[in-house]
């Protein structure tokens, strides 16, 4: 299965009051196994950046100026998340915002060219109710590394997003899976590869002891079940 983890960072809080994208990034992840494979820009607004906003992701207006517009990227991002699972954390924040810059630019709402859309943070509410459950508070309760997390950035974002979804899924569909499958020797079968797992345990002296005295009392000399050859047992069957 392939999903894209993803993230962006904004002028503001609100697209219907104008404010926009200025860094978008999206981390891909197949079968719970995270690639090379990602998309990142900064994006050259057109206005202003609030203070409020700036103070969280440290991105300024001077440093944008020479980047691209979203319809420069628009293409790129659509083929990069076309058909993939979207894992957001705040969903409903990220999706008005890329809404908004799609419909700038003439182009249908995510929705009707991704996947299923997976919002993180009602996954955590319903698991962790009443307690904080931002991205560094999920960090911390998983045990996960954030301490380059100085400001909000959107790649190191998703990034540690897909290590925050894979410790939460983790109780559905382990990783050890991967690993065992991974290390377990293999037979082909066909077109399928199948994986072995044996263990073979051998009968102990004493075992065979008891089992050849129990034939002997069933054979009760008829020798239908076994006979002596040259000191050893064989049994008929």
């Amino acid at each position: 299965m392939r999903q894209v983890f993803l993230d962006t960072e904004t002028t503001g809080l609100y697209p219907a009051q104008g404010h926009r994208i200025i860094e978008i990034a999206a981390i891909e992840v197949i079968n719970r196994r995270v690639t090379k494979n990602h998309f990142h820009v900064y994006l050259n607004p057109d206005r202003e950046i609030d203070p409020a906003a700036q103070e969280v992701h440290g991105i300024t207006l001077e440093f944008l100026q020479d980047k691209p517009r979203f319809a420069d990227v628009v293409n790129e991002l659509l083929d990069f998340v076309a058909d993939a699972e979207l894992v957001i954390h705040n969903a409903p924040f990220d999706m008005s915002f890329l809404n908004a810059e799609l419909g700038k630019v003439d182009r249908e709402n995510l929705e009707k060219t991704s996947g299923n859309i997976i919002d993180t943070l009602k996954m955590a509410k319903e698991m962790r109710p009443g307690q904080r459950n931002n991205l560094d508070a999920l960090c911390r309760h998983f045990g996960i590394d954030n301490s380059k997390r100085t400001l909000h950035g959107a790649l190191l974002d998703a990034e540690l997003l897909a290590e925050v979804y894979m410790a939460m899924t983790r109780g559905q569909e382990s990783l050890m899976i991967d690993i065992l499958e991974d290390e377990a020797p293999q037979i082909e079968d066909g077109d399928a590869v199948l994986p072995i797992s044996l263990k073979v345990i051998s009968a102990s002296d004493e075992e065979l002891g008891a089992h050849d005295a129990y034939l002997r009392e069933l054979n009760k000399g008829d020798n239908l079940w076994q006979k002596t050859v040259s000191g050893s047992v064989e049994y008929l069957v």
